[in-house]
Order: structure tokens, then sequence, then C-alpha cells
């Protein structure tokens, strides 16, 4: 009996050893993958963001390499080395235990433990530190609450609601403008059309906010006013019913950009290149009052070549705004016709990393990514003057901004320029009709300010001039109490902090926030 005991507590303790191994590598591949396509990221971000991936038009390509670095090389890697210790084992045992290693045994068990506990430390230390695990378990901690801070977006006035058109660019990060640290300003052809004498304004060092960095943050933090957190911190609210963004809906228990202006007799439309399922970006939109959604789906029905799309992400930014250009027509005769207003967002895809060069674009620059941007910013470029040309910027604002900064992976271009640069920014344009493009703006707000900014350029009169946690940045009085009026401490505390109470109501499919 003890002899069968003993064998199957040494088995036990080889799969322990074979499992932590197993552990530490995948641990290892996966900071390493997410270091190359993503830089440095949060446990959010993890959670909300990189299971979602979708393989057509939405990272397809990352699917495969993931699969293959974190869920394959770990197994044949651990596989092997269980391999060659059985066969070693055998040998010894077939010759009757003469071949004897060439160390003494204590030293052989010493290297081999000391090797398998560099692995899992060395796997588990690279990935808490590539997802920010310490930074996570801090917030937990945190005395601020969200739910101190947050203001309900209430409308005292919509006699002078107008269309509002919204142009997210990916990757939009001001910093690419200064011709001292690229070959030329990328964003030159938008500034030619977005020019302060003909009525455009900009938030000076508008700030991607705390903890935010990819497109889903920046869409639900411009249209919610409110930092994105997902599973961790609505723990226990039954919101999600499975990772990969299969949810049923998206911080359905907050009332966002959408909602407000479909409160107020508004047709929601978003344009998209790549697969809106992508992080769930169809159902945050069809969460909050927008009806129409067209993306990837839509532009291959529509019978768009295949030269147009790149097979990792999408359409096209010079298609994608052809369509545009179609869509705004379409919806701004609609509005003179019935009076009703409209919304119509667009984001865009050219500037999403690894870098892809379509044909309509020709490359001046010895960094690809350069002209990149610069035959993007053409097209984005060419819709506003399109909207000029028609005569739409009499009745309708227009907001264009990036949707958070450049990412920095180790993959990414720009690690020279920008890894060390003490004040970067998100490029932004805003016009309101018969508003002074000489009168500034409140700077360096972030993008939670940007919420109740969409909501006034709309021509929506909110009370206290605030929604979520932001005040709109055409005013510079911050209410007593705001988030705005915390000082920087403290803010940037209460927004990593985890707030499960507000987020469990936030994720609870229904107006609960208050």
């Amino acid at each position: 009996m003890v002899p069968v005991l003993r064998r199957a507590g040494v088995l036990a303790g080889r799969l322990l050893v074979y499992l932590l191994v197993w552990a530490g590598l995948a641990l290892l591949m996966a900071a390493v993958g997410i270091r190359f396509f993503w830089g440095e990221i949060s446990v959010g971000q993890m959670l909300l963001n990189l299971v979602s991936v979708e393989l057509d038009g939405g990272g397809g390509p990352i699917v495969w390499i993931g699969i293959l670095g974190i869920g394959v090389i770990p197994v044949l890697v651990t596989a092997g080395i269980a391999l060659w210790q059985h066969v070693r084992r055998r040998r010894r045992r077939r010759s009757g235990g003469d071949l004897r290693p060439a160390r003494s045994p204590w030293i052989v068990r010493t290297v081999s433990t000391a090797l398998v506990a560099a692995v899992v430390v060395g796997g588990t230390t690279a990935f808490a530190t590539t997802v920010g695990v310490g930074e996570y378990i801090r917030a937990g901690n945190s005395q601020y609450d969200l739910r101190d801070h947050y203001v309900e977006p209430t409308v005292t006035g919509d006699e002078r609601r107008r269309n509002l058109v919204l142009v997210y660019l990916e990757s939009g990060e001001a910093t690419l403008a200064d011709d001292q640290l690229f070959e030329k300003d990328a964003f030159v052809p938008l500034k030619e059309v977005t020019r302060p004498a003909d009525g455009w304004r900009s938030v000076t060092g508008l700030q991607q906010y705390r903890g935010g960095g990819w497109t889903m943050s920046g869409l639900a933090s411009t249209q919610c006013g409110i930092p994105l957190k997902g599973l961790g911190s609505a723990e226990g609210s039954g919101a999600l019913n499975a990772l990969g963004g299969d949810v049923g809906t998206y911080l359905g228990g907050v009332r966002c950009l959408g909602d407000v202006l479909a409160e107020h007799g508004y047709r929601n439309v978003f344009l998209g290149g790549a697969n809106a399922s992508f992080a769930a970006k169809d159902t945050f939109l069809g969460s909050h009052g927008y009806t129409e959604i067209k993306d990837l789906s839509d532009w291959r029905a529509a019978g768009e070549p295949e030269k147009n799309f790149r097979s990792d992400w999408g359409l096209s930014d010079e298609r994608l705004m052809a369509h545009a250009k179609d869509e705004v027509d379409e919806l701004h005769a609609e509005a003179e016709r019935t009076g009703r207003p409209f919304n119509l967002t667009v984001l865009t895809l050219d500037t999403h990393e690894p870098v892809h060069v379509y044909d309509y674009c020709p490359v001046d620059t010895r960094s690809e990514v350069t002209s990149v941007f610069a035959c993007s910013m053409t097209q984005v470029a060419g819709f506003v003057a399109h909207m000029a040309e028609r005569g739409y910027l009499e009745d309708t604002a227009v907001v264009i901004m990036g949707d958070h900064l450049k990412h920095m992976s180790a993959g990414d271009a720009f690690h020279e320029q920008l890894d060390d640069h003490d004040d970067r920014t998100i490029f932004n344009r805003i016009r309101v009709p018969g508003e002074d493009g000489d009168t500034a703006l409140r700077p360096r707000v972030d993008q939670l300010s940007m919420f109740p900014t969409l909501l006034e350029a709309a021509g929506l009169a909110l009370e206290e001039r605030s929604a979520g946690l932001g005040v709109s940045a055409f005013t510079t009085e911050i209410p007593e109490g705001s988030a705005q009026a915390l000082p920087p401490g403290p803010y940037a505390e209460l927004l990593g902090s985890r707030s499960p109470l507000f987020y469990a109501e936030a994720w609870a499919g229904e107006d609960s926030v208050r």
C-alpha cells in the first residue's frame, strides 16, 4: 500500500511541476505577445478587448498567433520536457540504474527546481507587469467611488438642437503633427479644412483619460463620460454572460450620447470599416440609441472589391469616407424634409497598426506609417470639404477627434519619438454653426469631458453643463463637487478606482446609475 501511495505522490508531484512549467511559459508568451501588439495595457482592456478579437475584420491574424504562441508552443515545450524525462528514466531502469548523472543528485534537483521556479516566477511577473495587475489590486482598495461624482445627463432645453457629425480618428494623436519629430505633419490636409477663420476650434492639449488607450475606451469615455471598466469591476452583477464580448447590453445602466440624442428625436447612425462585433462595439452602440450600424459585412454586401479591404481589419478610409459622403447626403436631406436631426458617427481604421498601405495611398516618407496617416487625414479632409461644399456646416456641428493616443507596443513605429515625450495629446477639431472660431475652449480637458461637450455641440442645454464625470469644454466654470474640481492626484485615483457597486449598476442592463 505504501509503495502505491508513494508512487502516486511522485506522479502527482511530476504533474504539478509540468503544470507549473506550462503555466509559466503560457504567461510569458502572453506577455511577449501583448507587449508586441499593444504595449502595456490594463486588466480591463485585456478582459474587454483582447478576448473579443474577431477572425474576420477584427485583428484576425492575432487570433492564430495567440493560439500558436500561447496555446500550442507552451504545450509542446512542456510535453517535450516530459518526454525527455520519461525517456531518460526508462533508460536508467533498463540499464539497471547504472546510468548515473554526472553530478550529484542534489545538484541536479537544485538546478531543476531553480529552472522551474525561474519559468514560473518570470512568466507570472512578466504577465502581471504587462497587464497592470498591481495597479488593478491597488484600485480595489481605493477610498474613491465614481458614484460620489457621477452626474446624470439632464437636458434642460433642446430648442437649439442641430445635426451632429462625429469622426473618430484611429490612433489620432496630435503629437504626430510635430514636423520636428516626424518627417512631415500628417495632419496638414485636415488642418487646411478646419481653420479657425472658418469657425473651427480645438481643445488645446486634449488628454487621454488615465487608464484609457484603446478604441472602446475612447468611445465609452467620450460618449458616456466614465472610464471603461468591465468584468472585474462589475463582479457579481451578472451583467456579462461570457467573455469575448458576448453581452446582452453594454453599459446598459448608463445613459450615453446616443441615448440622450435619441430621447430628443435624433436618428443615430454609425459607420466603420472593421467588423463592429470586435470588442462588442455593435452591442455598445446598439445599447445606446444607435439604430443603424454599418460595418465590414455591409461594405462587402455593397459589392466593394477585395482590393479595398485589408485582411486583418477591413475597408480602406478612402472607401469608408466615400460611403460617409453618401450617408451624410441622405441624412441631411431627410433632416430637412422631416425636421428630425441626425447624429452620424464615423470611425477610421487605416492608421491601425500593423501598417497597411492601400493602393490609393502614395508613400513619400521613409516611414510608411507617416504616409498612411497623411493619406487617412486627406480622406477625412475630403469628407469635411464635401460637407462644406453642400452647405451642411450651416446647420450641422462637426467634432473630429482621435479615439486614443498612438499605441506604443514593441511592434509599432515611433518609439524613439514618443516613448519619452512628456506631453502627448489627442488631435481634435470642433465646429458649431454660428460660433466664433476665435473663442477658446477650456484647455487640457480629458476624454470624459467630451461627453457633455458633444451634447452641447448638438445644441442641447445641460444642467450645470455636466454629464458623467465630465464638464463641457465650452465653459471654464467647474461646479462644486464635480470630479473635474478634484486635484490631479485624487482625480487620478478616482479614475483608477474599481467602484464595484457603480459598475455593477452600469452593467446591469438598464438605466440604474444615479
